[in-house]
């Protein structure tokens, strides 16, 4: 995989993030989701590369979606593995809410899990407690783990947590051992990479979210040298059929990074929409817009800030070809 695509990728994220932040606080999910659609492929259409989206939208969000299966970039450069959400965090931009993000991880050909449209059971944390979690241990365990791992209390712990009734259970577990949470309503992507980085002052991210989400995020964190597992959680018999044509017969099977990414390289972007904890959102200044942007390289170790300026009159449809 070329070192270019790592700018090549900014672009795109940029491009998403630029268009959908428009949609900020006016209640109209699918015309954000649409508009970061839409930016995104005209974008793609410009790079050197042989895409192939193994992770796309959800069917969940009912929007148009970059499908399993589409072919993006010129046709030219390298063959790879494109998971990308153009907007993660379609209700988190209708409200107006915190930590919507453009995002997109690509790596080496035939590498990423093609993981089905369902729900996934997650554990993530950061480089400092990598091999110290087990999605199989209860929650008490991963917290004193994570906890020891980082030489801190328990109490000071801090777990993101999906703002679900599915996570009653686990909300009651956490609060019993002492460690303090942070409930989020939507982008569980941003909540996992948040685990990579003191900053954001999140420990664990754990829980019960979309499964191609789970990809995404497993990219972003072998890039950062953290660490995600998951479980599938079929909800129906054609759901346990998916799994099983991926070779998943028992639904307790354990993934595994080497499982999300088999390959030793993978390069994720993301571009803040709305402000979070880690990146700052769009912001429109007359006839400029501002942009910030995480990039990071697996095989490098290299993670970037980018902050970008942006003409909107000199390239008002967001791409030069």
């Amino acid at each position: 995989m070329e070192r270019s695509l790592t700018m090549e990728l900014v672009r795109v994220t940029e491009a998403a993030a630029l268009k959908s932040a428009r949609w900020m606080g006016r209640g109209k999910k699918e015309e954000a989701d649409d508009a970061a659609t839409t930016a995104m492929r005209a974008v793609f259409d410009t790079i050197p590369m042989q895409g192939t989206v193994v992770i796309g939208e959800g069917e969940m969000d009912e929007a148009p979606m970059l499908y399993i299966g589409e072919q993006l970039g010129t046709g030219n450069g390298p063959g790879v593995d494109v998971a990308v959400d153009p907007l993660e965090g379609t209700s988190i931009v209708a409200n107006g809410s915190w930590n919507a993000l453009s995002v997109i991880a690509i790596a080496d050909k035939g590498t990423l899990l093609h993981a089905p449209d369902m729900y996934m059971d997650k554990i993530a944390v950061g480089p400092q407690a990598v091999g110290k979690i087990d999605i199989n241990a209860s929650t008490l365990e991963n917290l004193q783990a994570v906890a020891k791992a980082k030489h801190k209390a328990v109490e000071d712990v801090v777990v993101t947590v999906l703002d679900r009734p599915r996570h009653q259970k686990l909300i009651e577990e956490i609060r019993e051992a002492g460690a303090r949470i942070k409930l989020i309503s939507n982008g569980d992507v941003a909540g996992a990479i948040n685990t990579a980085f003191d900053e954001t002052g999140v420990d664990i991210l754990m829980g019960i979210g979309g499964a191609p989400e789970g990809v995404i995020a497993a990219a972003a964190l072998k890039c950062l040298g953290g660490e995600m597992q998951g479980k599938l959680v079929p909800t129906n018999k054609e759901e346990a059929d998916r799994c099983a044509k991926m070779g998943i017969v028992d639904i307790n099977k354990v993934l595994y990074m080497n499982d999300f990414c088999s390959g030793d390289d993978a390069i994720f972007a993301a571009t803040g929409v709305t402000d979070g904890e880690l990146l700052k959102g769009v912001q429109f200044k007359g006839t400029e817009a501002t942009t910030e942007t995480v990039v990071m390289r697996a095989k490098s170790g290299t993670v970037r800030f980018i902050d970008g300026t942006h003409s909107l009159q000199k390239k008002p449809d967001l791409v030069i070809k």
